[in-house]
């Protein structure tokens, strides 16, 4: 029996290490994100997707975002952008093109309001927000330069972000602040 497992424990690991040498000499199999072969706007698509998803809302999941910008720490933003989605300009000719390897990529957001995080305090504002994403080729790789915006947050993420505050939360005044801001963000229409 002992020298059954030890084969199906070898076979295996053989298989596992062909499997892992197919991979990398694939080339694009493990592809850097951001890699200058893909085109530019899928960094920017992928960094706000990720933002859209909450990514920047706490320093453990901001690292996630990093990879795609020319900065390495962003400032504590006091407030997050609340929207109900957005369209990245995909196609170059909805592009500035300032040479072969700078960008200037347009990003519509639906923006639906403003949650100010030291006082739990929510501000409808319904518009549609174009930001210019400028988008530079550095060591291979395509990089966010500027802007250096808050985050920009669906509305589903948010809520349950403000419910996850409200379930850590002690302090009976914070909570019931806590609360009412789930309802208005769930009430929150374009």
């Amino acid at each position: 029996m002992h020298m059954v497992t030890s084969n199906v424990v070898g076979w295996f690991l053989f298989s596992l290490c062909q499997l892992l040498v197919l991979v990398l000499s694939s080339g694009d199999g493990l592809a850097q994100a951001g890699s200058i072969k893909h085109s530019p706007s899928d960094v920017v698509k992928r960094y706000v997707e990720l933002d859209h998803k909450g990514a920047r809302l706490d320093a453990m999941s901001a690292e996630t975002v990093a990879s795609y910008t020319g900065w390495n720490e962003e400032p504590a933003w006091g407030h997050v952008v609340v929207t109900r989605g957005f369209v990245v300009a995909e196609q170059y000719r909805q592009w500035e093109v300032i040479d072969r390897l700078e960008v200037i990529i347009p990003v519509t957001f639906q923006v639906i309001g403003s949650v100010y995080l030291e006082t739990a305090g929510f501000v409808q504002r319904v518009e549609t927000e174009e930001v210019r994403f400028r988008v530079k080729g550095v060591k291979n790789r395509w990089k966010i330069v500027e802007p250096m915006l808050p985050p920009h947050v669906g509305q589903k993420r948010m809520v349950n972000f403000a419910r996850d505050a409200w379930v850590k939360e002690t302090d009976p005044t914070k909570r019931d602040r806590l609360g009412v801001l789930q309802e208005e963000l769930r009430k929150a229409k374009e």
